[in-house]
């Protein structure tokens, strides 16, 4: 993992590209970067289901991002928090979805999509 990562500047949102999520078609694999600053490789064989929904934490929470979204896999649960996740949800669908991440709040407003959180949690215990 590179942790002299370059911070972000709205200067790299004006190519069109998404620093939260890409997609390719040759994707066999989803790779999450965890705000655990850990990176992990999910291959879509084991791709169990998916749900997107708005976020019940907005109850409590006004400023809470509006939409959560669960990508079950066979032993994890990926759990992203940010706004826009429909574009997430169908590049995910097609099994296109290469990468997601999280960025600051800051850059929420130059997004379609913004992904405010990423975390994952193993349903089973690592071989």
């Amino acid at each position: 993992m590179n942790t002299n990562e370059k911070p972000l500047t709205e200067s790299d949102f004006r190519t069109g590209h998404n620093p939260c999520f890409t997609s390719d078609i040759k994707s066999a694999a989803l790779n999450v970067y965890a705000d655990d600053m850990h990176n992990y490789l999910l291959p879509y064989a084991q791709l169990l289901s998916a749900e997107r929904f708005s976020n019940p934490a907005l109850e409590q929470e006004p400023d809470a991002p509006p939409e959560k979204m669960l990508i079950r896999f066979a032993q994890a649960v990926v759990v992203v928090l940010g706004s826009g996740l429909d574009a997430v949800e169908r590049d995910l669908q097609q099994y296109e979805l290469k990468f997601v991440k999280s960025v600051p709040r800051r850059f929420a407003g130059l997004l379609n999509t913004h992904i405010a959180t990423v975390t994952i949690t193993f349903t089973k215990e690592n071989a």
